[in-house]
């Protein structure tokens, strides 16, 4: 992981608008990404990556009636350290509630989505990677395509996840998919860091994104900080610009 990437604005949406390297992607459609037959696993390392990082390959999957699996590794019940309007205990319950409704505004069909909360503690993922492995594992077919955090997007939770999740599908034989959620901050445009030669575009309608836009605004929680203690939202106004391109990026 890089160290400690997360920090300040990031790199700003005008910069990735003008990468070559992303600019010159291939795009690829979600049928072929999960062919008919197969069940799509999403393995998400807290409440709202699931949306963040496939919000629009979610709404695609569900008009092409694939099967669909959430994993909630963790509650995210750390995203408000020392927060009293935010407590972990309040968070726990608010941000997998916050998760259903971002899944009902895509229009997700809740009542046939397979939804586990694995209940990993949130920021100690890495510490109990083995076992993450193991509860995957014990969840994949061979004909799953896994789709979860890049194992180097620059969060310990996200990188501990993508980790498992790939041991987990290699393990059963399943295809993995990852997808970058925070190398959109901490990467430049043109960063050899980035496996642009597995990278695949996915590409987003202007009704699918408006619809990934209300769908992010279910996390209330997220876009909140606490003045009283100096926080600021995770989810600020130039994070969500970068997750609202009109397309999604996986690496195959």
């Amino acid at each position: 992981m890089k160290t400690n990437p997360i920090v300040g604005q990031g790199t700003p949406l005008h910069l990735w608008q003008s990468s070559a390297h992303l600019t010159q992607l291939p795009y690829i459609d979600i049928a072929e990404l999960v062919p008919e037959g197969s069940r799509a696993v999403i393995i998400a390392p807290h409440p709202d990556d699931e949306v963040l990082g496939c919000g629009g390959l979610l709404q695609g999957l569900a008009a092409l009636g694939r099967p669909l699996q959430l994993i909630s590794v963790t509650d995210g019940s750390a995203s408000h350290p020392g927060s009293r309007r935010w407590p972990a205990q309040r968070l726990s319950v608010v941000r997998p509630q916050e998760s259903a409704q971002a899944l009902h505004r895509l229009g997700l069909p809740l009542h046939s989505l397979k939804w586990l909360r694995a209940g990993f503690s949130d920021s100690h993922v890495a510490a109990q990677e083995d076992e993450l492995r193991q509860f995957i594992q014990r969840h994949l077919k061979p004909t799953d395509v896994v789709l979860t955090t890049w194992r180097e997007d620059g969060h310990c939770d996200h990188e501990a996840v993508g980790r498992a999740s790939a041991n987990a599908a290699r393990a059963v034989g399943a295809t993995l998919l990852e997808l970058p959620v925070w190398t959109w901050h901490w990467a430049t445009p043109e960063d050899s860091q980035i496996p642009w030669h597995r990278a695949r575009k996915i590409p987003l309608t202007t009704d699918v994104v408006a619809r990934k836009r209300h769908a992010i605004h279910a996390f209330a929680s997220q876009l909140e900080g606490d003045p009283q203690i100096g926080l600021p939202p995770v989810l600020a106004p130039y994070v969500l610009e970068r997750l609202l391109q009109p397309f999604e990026v996986v690496f195959v």
